[in-house]
């Protein structure tokens, strides 16, 4: 992509070609002239001191606890401010005095469809692009054939950019989280990892990256494609891991925490919010910040319940990777093991719930998943699951029963729609099934379920 255009210029498609140039005395003055001498240096003015004040935002967070943004009507839109977000802006790290060696030379990205450099059209926009994509590429690629360069050139490259644009960081912050919260992972993706490369080990750029991954893991999920979903939610997993290497923000360790609950990964959730629990407020300038009373409260009572109910014990999280590798068996052991220990405790007998069903043992999976409801796992994901066991019982209005509960609990969960349309086709009632399964388009049109159902071929449910 290109990261920068001139104005009224339509955005490509593919990227340009990058080049090397050495910018010569007459370039060099017009690239100051074009960025209305923001203060850059040549050889001669070493002495000089660089100095701008940016006028872009100064980084006020964005985000909530749980819950996605909502979305703009087009990529347009500036996005409310006011509007819930995951997301954390990010604060202009300042400009340093930078001095140009022209020995070094200087990434460039051409326009679409060009193959040489011509002087005149070079541009700011060129320069950024270029060093930007070299940036954003892994080391091995722009040290070697792909992009030509020097590893020493690196540091070279950054200072450039912020000079170039000062405000650069919390204006393409700006741009991936509207693209994000558009649904536009790959853009949003694109410019993360850019930034993750302009600016290594910033807070916000590995956490907005590892959201982004998260994101687009949950949108594959409920599209049904839980192949590709899983190869995401690993990537995200790794990450995050980044993320919390990295001097995390509390956000961080709140958002991690989050993410590794949702993988059933309770000894690792465990040490992300007892150490956001843990976390005092801190008033030290630019690293200052205020905990959020409602996300510690939050995080205490997390705490609370994964210590309560053992679940960072080792043969839960084995028996949680066995079934969600296909492995219901193995897992099936681990999880009994879990629950002669801890027999009271909902998550397992929703765990072995899973494993028998997915083992098309029915009757066994919904005694095990009534029991994980009397015992508080009363969700949308156990009511599911239950109504599969039911409808291939041809208990149908039991099925429909807990499908409609699971639906009140989570209105937009495509697997719960589709299985409602599954269940009226099973019943005679293909009107109401084209409904459903018209409204799982709506939502997401490439569901593959749906889309053979309407279609007017069988299957099962989700």
């Amino acid at each position: 992509m290109a990261f920068f255009q001139e104005p009224g210029a339509e955005n490509p498609q593919t990227p340009g070609s990058v080049v090397f140039i050495h910018l010569s005395g007459e370039l060099l003055d017009r690239i100051r002239s074009r960025t209305h001498d923001h203060g850059l240096h040549d050889h001669h003015h070493e002495d000089d001191e660089y100095g701008h004040d940016s006028d872009e935002a100064d980084g006020d967070e964005i985000h909530d606890d749980e819950t996605h943004g909502d979305e703009p009507d087009s990529d347009e839109a500036d996005g409310d401010e006011t509007a819930p977000s995951r997301y954390v802006e990010n604060e202009d790290p300042g400009t340093p005095a930078f001095v140009f060696d022209p020995a070094i030379p200087i990434p460039v990205e051409l326009p679409p469809g060009e193959n040489s450099f011509r002087p005149e059209t070079l541009s700011p926009e060129m320069i950024l692009s270029g060093m930007l994509r070299l940036l954003s590429a892994s080391r091995e690629e722009s040290d070697g054939p792909v992009l030509g360069g020097s590893p020493r050139w690196r540091d070279y490259y950054r200072s450039l950019v912020l000079a170039l644009r000062p405000g650069i960081l919390p204006e393409l912050t700006g741009v991936a989280i509207l693209k994000a919260r558009n649904g536009d992972f790959a853009l949003a993706l694109e410019i993360l990892t850019a930034l993750k490369g302009l600016c290594p080990g910033s807070p916000p750029v590995l956490l907005n990256r590892a959201m982004v991954l998260e994101e687009r893991a949950d949108a594959l999920e409920r599209a049904g494609q839980e192949t590709a979903a899983e190869g995401e939610y690993l990537a995200a997993e790794t990450a995050y891991g980044e993320a919390l290497a990295e001097n995390p923000m509390p956000d961080t360790l709140f958002s991690a925490g989050h993410f590794f609950l949702k993988r059933r990964d309770y000894s690792r959730a465990l040490v992300c919010f007892r150490a956001y629990s843990s976390l005092e407020d801190r008033e030290d300038g630019a690293g200052g910040y205020a905990l959020d009373a409602e996300k510690r409260e939050n995080a205490l009572v997390l705490v609370r319940e994964i210590e309560e109910g053992g679940l960072e014990d080792e043969d839960f999280r084995n028996a949680w990777e066995h079934v969600r590798g296909g492995r219901e068996r193995e897992g099936m052991e681990s999880i009994r093991r879990f629950l002669e220990r801890r027999p009271g405790v909902w998550n397992g007998w929703f765990l072995l719930g899973w494993a028998l069903r997915r083992l098309e043992r029915w009757a066994d999976a919904r005694s095990s998943l009534e029991k994980a409801l009397e015992l508080g796992g009363d969700n949308s994901d156990t009511r599911n699951e239950l109504a599969i066991c039911l409808m291939e019982m041809n208990d149908y209005p039991g099925a429909r029963r807990h499908l409609e509960t699971a639906l009140r609990q989570d209105a937009e969960n495509i697997k719960i729609i589709s299985n409602l349309g599954v269940l009226a086709m099973r019943g005679g009632n293909k009107q109401e099934a084209a409904g459903f399964f018209r409204t799982v388009l709506e939502l997401e049109p490439e569901d593959p379920l749906a889309r053979r159902y309407f279609e007017g071929s069988g299957g099962t449910g989700c």
